[in-house]
């Protein structure tokens, strides 16, 4: 494929997510695990001009701080859709949320959903659909006709979000320094890789929907030949040392052939999300791992540095904490959504500037 071409499919790729119903009402099934809701606090936190309201469909539940509608409400303040706020474990539509989903569609309102399970493959949800002259739109579909890797090194530059685990913050990582770098001038573009950063970024490939074969071919054509002065900030997915998801987080490591590496953790997690008994790697561990099989598509690649998630610390206490674990570490430490002078450090490193 040349360089036109994957620019423009690429294009088509984002001229179709563009087509996503807004402006939205979240929807927060019966969670009550903010982790577990990291598409309804990412549109919150990152597009909070497409969001009208939240809905639970529990009493008393999770809430990411927008008025709380029910569909009927929300429609009448604008929305047209309802968009399913939850990742859980599978990407299933469980037997709980036919009935809220239901409500939404006889109240006008389309359904966005980022999740494994097509809309459209519940019987109940696409006769709804079809009575109601409703859309079922899902978003963790990837593009047709995805290639096979080359390994073939490409132009510009390239920064991959890493973790020590699932949602703990790459995207939200990726997303504050795109911003920071095209803050100083920079031509950079977040290039978005699961559910809720499609539709944040308006484009993207959802990795963990594609065939692992294509895998690595499908991050290539997500981040083509570019500018040789051009960053592409890639959201990471998944975690190299997670049981289940290791494999989406291998392929997007060789086909996004990263020039820098920033590695996210949350501070005070020690299991994997959702998988008792199994450990999250220690910091250093995880730079390692990701630095050994990143070589393989790019000898050259580095880290340049660490991202913390310390929303569980006061302001002290992260500060204290970052500071000391530069110090350990040997290299630049920051929590992106704090930002400040370390986070400029962070920006700083991954420039070859620090």
């Amino acid at each position: 494929m040349t360089t036109a071409e994957a620019i423009a499919r690429r294009r088509a790729v984002a001229k179709e997510a563009d087509r996503l119903p807004s402006p939205y009402l979240l929807f927060l099934g019966d969670v009550d695990d903010p982790r577990f809701a990291k598409t309804a606090f990412g549109l919150k936190d990152w597009a909070p001009e497409r969001c009208v309201g939240e809905w639970a469909s529990t009493t008393g539940g999770l809430s990411v701080g927008l008025p709380a509608m029910r569909p009927a409400q929300a429609h009448a303040a604008g929305a047209r859709s309802l968009l399913i706020g939850v990742a859980n474990i599978g990407g299933v539509v469980p037997d709980a949320w036919i009935a809220p989903i239901l409500e939404a569609l006889e109240a006008g309102l389309d359904v966005v959903a980022g999740l494994h399970v097509r809309l459209g493959d519940v019987p109940e949800l696409r006769d709804a659909a079809e009575r109601c002259g409703r859309r079922l739109v899902d978003v963790r579909v990837p593009p047709p006709g995805l290639p096979i890797a080359t390994g073939r090194r490409r132009s510009g530059k390239r920064l991959l979000t890493v973790g020590t685990d699932c949602a703990l913050g790459k995207k939200y990582t990726a997303l504050a320094i795109a911003r920071a770098l095209a803050t100083r001038g920079l031509a950079a573009d977040f290039r978005a890789t699961g559910q809720t950063g499609i539709m944040i970024a308006g484009g993207g490939i959802p990795m963990d929907a594609v065939v692992s074969d294509f895998e690595a071919g499908a991050a290539e054509l997500l981040s083509p030949d570019a500018h040789p002065g051009h960053w592409d900030v890639i959201e990471g997915q998944g975690s190299l040392f997670h049981p289940a998801y290791a494999a989406v987080s291998l392929g997007l490591l060789h086909g996004s052939q990263p020039d820098v590496l920033v590695v996210c953790h949350e501070v005070g997690r020690t299991e994997i999300l959702g998988y008792p008994g199994f450990a999250v790697p220690a910091i250093e561990e995880a730079i390692a791992l990701n630095l050994r099989l990143g070589r393989l598509t790019n000898p050259a690649v580095r880290c340049g540095g660490i991202s913390l998630n310390t929303s569980g610390l006061d302001a002290a206490a992260a500060d204290a904490l970052l500071a000391s674990e530069g110090e350990r570490l040997g290299l630049p430490v920051a929590d992106p959504i704090r930002g400040g002078p370390t986070f400029e450090r962070l920006v700083d490193a991954c420039l070859g500037s620090a």
